[in-house]
């Protein structure tokens, strides 16, 4: 890990590196750390703050009598590469821990970023700036006093273009002119994707305009030929690039405030600052970073082996089927029909597992470890089965190692693929962090690769065409027992946290992740279905009482939490919003666990059907709202595939779908989910229920509170009841308890969204967000029925009512304690955003109550409230 320029003005001293002595029972060893280091100045680039006291933790873990804690004292760590942790720097079990930590009252940040300063106006028509940055340094973001801002883009929706076999052409001729023409990106909301490729060429065409050549291959990957392997990677729906949203990263596009073009290669940024932004004085920071944190256990990430892997033997009488479409991976497999035909697989590692297929016409195998038998193992079954993991040795030393199957019994013997367990199985575990905050990574791939989306922050690798993810700020791999508690992620090109890799009872509690490019918060993987050992299974994680807004702020397809294969997963009193996809994402595999009998039922014409390890998930009390911000197809809380044991959905709140969804969403395979006790409000049209497809099956939905009967149930032995409709906001009993209980209790801000669930709406409103008019939090609710009320309780001496005045606006009542005030006026000839309508201060300090009602004009708007 590389720390680059301390702010040595935020530390007065340097504290001694050491401990407090040895104190009886659980007392715990501390460390002290600052951004100028431990003991001892650091110089510029030199890694001695974190890495130092993470090197002496190790000394001390041993003979610890209880955890060993760092405390960062308050500044900014600015690092160039995470803080890497590995097994050797685990606590030693559960309740002895090393604990990383911010020092009492003090805020401790690892900023990716590098400062800017030095702007000069280069273009005063447009009001562009230029500051100087090193050469050669790619970001992707920048932000600007903690505002993030957009690379240089086109309006939305630009005009006159149509697809050529190589990109697009349009008759402007303009785009010829534009320089750098390898860094343009062309960009594209399609359905629930986005996709990215940079472009290779802008050229006159024939006819006088533009030809924009995009990058070839990523021009295949996301158009000519979409990855589809199919369950239980992808569904059958592949929307590609085959339109423009927008054109970003041009220094021609530059003129709007708050967009930057950054010049790698001469080494200047370009910014358009906002109003009210002076860039003398201006907190101008420029990612560099990838990644803050690595907590990484062994072995790294696990992923099967295609049946053809060049270090596989087949020896006798073996064929090789292609296009069974059958679940297969890579769709194909080697297969014998006689007794003592052998597969042989010599690979470095402690264990290795064997994929198979399990059918009645399969028979058994023995199996040998470097010559030696260890087991007989069976392939028959009265189901055809997929992908099943036949074989499965762990424990070996690690070393290079033979494994042979041999047939010898049965028709057939099938190979479809094997995954090499490389290292032990070793996590890393009893690691804590509390109050630290993590800002400012960049993510550059796409950059060069494209965005090759497949659904929810899930992609497929550019070159492989395999799964890969949004990488993280804050990376967990192979961990045990790591908690976040206390947490604020924040501004990052990357998505938030990861819990990765199989991953085991750990957890996120109290936490903040907001402003993130890509999911705030990941659990599990997409590519360990077919798992049988519990040591190499996502199991036991929790996110609760935490708080995940804005993910998705660069690639809209990324989601609040995801929420891969897994058992045991808790998503508890969690408040995720203003999500520009779903808010929460749990589960893959599509139809891949539902039987051939119902995947036929849906009209599909082969049957993959293979088995999954995910079950007893738990997703309770969220409060989840103002979603599905720019793609459709997704809703506040979307399930995906099947499970193996049941999982609960219950008491969570439901609000505010932006551009139209399904409020709860269980699609494609999804079973055995009990859903209930949940309240849907400001569902805007949508639907409250939605099981589309047979596929989904053997779910109970009971007991719900919803403002609309608007549902569909498709599915197959759905244990269903209609929810108790609620059209006007007057919940009964059951349903605003489970509204006061939603989320990770009251918040201690001063301004409230028009979402916050202590405003209560009566009458006939709508949520609308998005709409880009200077609302806070960019959403209001409104209605066109006078009469109708927003009430909201309160604990200060004052409170302000954010609204917006206009022309279409009218006269609102205001009762405050019971008591009317006099009556204010919304109606403006012009609008104005964010308006104090009423204001009152200087109340008794304690509870109060403030009511506004609608009176006249067409439109009543609620944008939110500030407490004093």
């Amino acid at each position: 890990m590389r720390i680059a320029t301390a702010v040595a003005h935020l530390v007065t001293a340097a504290i001694a590196l050491g401990t407090l002595g040895a104190i009886p029972g659980r007392a715990p060893d501390i460390l002290y750390t600052s951004p100028t280091g431990s003991g001892r100045s650091c110089s510029n680039y030199d890694p001695c703050a974190l890495d130092t006291a993470r090197d002496q933790v190790r000394t001390l873990v041993p003979h610890a009598k209880g955890d060993v804690v760092v405390q960062l004292s308050g500044g900014t760590y600015r690092l160039t590469s995470p803080l890497q942790l590995g097994v050797q720097d685990s606590g030693t079990g559960p309740g002895h821990q090393v604990v990383y930590q911010a020092a009492p009252g003090q805020t401790p940040v690892l900023s990716g970023a590098q400062r800017v300063t030095g702007f000069t106006q280069v273009d005063a028509a447009k009001n562009i700036y230029r500051a100087q940055v090193p050469k050669d340094v790619d970001s992707r973001e920048l932000f600007v006093d903690g505002v993030r801002a957009d690379r240089a883009r086109s309006a939305n929706n630009p005009g006159g273009f149509s697809v050529t076999s190589t990109g697009f052409t349009t008759s402007d001729p303009a785009y010829t002119s534009w320089t750098n023409t390898p860094g343009v990106e062309i960009v594209q909301n399609n359905a629930w994707k986005q996709m990215r490729c940079p472009l290779a060429s802008i050229t006159a065409s024939a006819s006088g305009g533009s030809d924009l050549t995009v990058d070839p291959a990523c021009w295949n990957n996301n158009h000519s030929s979409v990855p589809n392997p199919s369950f239980p990677f992808n569904g059958a729906g592949l929307p590609s690039l085959d339109g423009i949203t927008w054109l970003e990263n041009s220094y021609q596009l530059l003129g709007t405030p708050g967009q930057f073009y950054l010049d790698s290669a001469a080494g200047q940024l370009y910014y358009v600052p906002r109003a009210g932004e002076d860039l003398t004085k201006a907190d101008v920071e420029l990612p560099v970073a990838p990644e803050l944190l690595d907590v990484a256990g062994t072995p790294g990430h696990l992923a099967p082996l295609n049946d053809n892997d060049w270090r596989a033997t087949y020896t006798g009488a073996w064929n090789v089927s292609n296009g069974r479409h059958l679940g297969d991976l890579g769709d194909d497999v080697h297969y014998t029909q006689t007794n003592g035909d052998a597969f042989s697989y010599t690979f470095t590692g402690t264990g290795i597992q064997v994929l198979s297929e399990t059918d009645a016409s399969e028979g058994n195998a023995d199996v040998y470890v470097d010559g030696k038998k260890v087991q007989t193992v069976s392939g028959n079954g009265p189901t055809r089965l997929a992908q099943q993991a036949m074989v499965s040795i762990t424990g070996l030393t690690k070393a290079k190692h033979t494994v042979r199957v041999v047939k010898t019994s049965g028709d057939y013997l099938l190979i479809d693929g094997m995954t090499v367990i490389p290292d032990v199985i070793a996590p890393v575990h009893d690691v804590a962090f509390t109050g630290l905050t993590f800002a400012y990574t960049t993510w550059n791939a796409p950059t060069t690769q494209g965005y090759i989306d497949n659904q929810a922050g899930v992609l497929w690798d550019p070159t492989t065409r395999t799964p890969i993810r949004i990488p993280a700020a804050v990376q967990v791999h192979r961990g045990s027992r790591i908690s976040f508690t206390g947490d604020v992620v924040q501004h990052t090109g990357t998505s938030g946290i990861d819990l990765a890799d199989q991953t085991q009872n750990s957890s996120v509690t109290g936490s903040s992740i907001t402003d993130t490019s890509g999911g705030g918060v990941s659990i599990g993987e997409v590519d360990d279905y077919y798992q049988t050992q519990p040591s190499l299974m996502t199991s036991g994680n929790t996110v609760s009482t935490s708080v995940v807004q804005r993910p998705g702020q660069e690639y809209k397809d990324a989601v609040g939490i995801w929420v891969g294969h897994s058992r045991g997963t808790t998503l508890s009193h969690n408040d995720i919003g203003y999500t520009p996809y779903s808010g929460i994402s749990i589960g893959w595999g599509w139809g891949w666990a539902s039987d051939c009998t119902l995947q036929a039922k849906q009209g599909l014409p082969n049957c993959r059907h293979g088995t999954t390890y995910t079950g007893g998930n738990h997703v309770v009390g969220n409060h989840v709202h103002s979603v599905m911000g720019t793609l459709s197809d997704g809703g506040p809380v979307y399930t995906l595939g099947g499970e193996a044991s049941g999982s609960e959905f219950d008491g969570n709140v439901l609000g505010e779908c932006i551009g139209g969804c399904n409020m709860i969403y269980h699609d494609e395979g999804s079973s055995l989910w009990n859903t209930h006790d949940n309240v849907v409000e400001f569902s805007n049209g949508s639907l409250w229920l939605n099981l589309w497809t047979p596929s989904i099956h053997d779910d109970s939905i009971h007991d719900n509170y919803t403002d609309t009967d608007r549902f569909n149930n498709n599915g197959t032995n759905i244990a269903f009841k209609p929810s108790t409709v609620v059209p006007d906001g007057r919940w009964p009993a059951p349903a605003q308890a489970i509204i006061d209980a939603a989320g990770p209790g009251k918040t201690t801000g001063k301004v409230l969204d028009d979402d916050d669930l202590r405003i209560g709406y009566t009458g006939s409103w709508s949520s609308s967000g998005s709409r880009g008019l200077g609302d806070l939090d960019n959403g209001v609710h409104y209605t066109q029925q006078n009469g109708d009320s927003a009430t909201i309780t309160f604990t200060g001496t004052g409170i302000s009512f954010l609204t917006e005045t206009n022309s279409d606006e009218g006269d609102v009542g205001v009762t405050l304690d019971g008591a009317a005030q006099p009556t204010v006026s919304a109606n403006t000839a012009q609008r104005q955003s964010q308006h104090p309508l009423y204001s009152v201060s200087g109340l008794a300090a304690g509870p109060h109550t403030l009511t506004v009602t609608k009176l006249s004009g067409t439109y009543f708007l609620v944008d939110g409230f500030t407490v004093q």
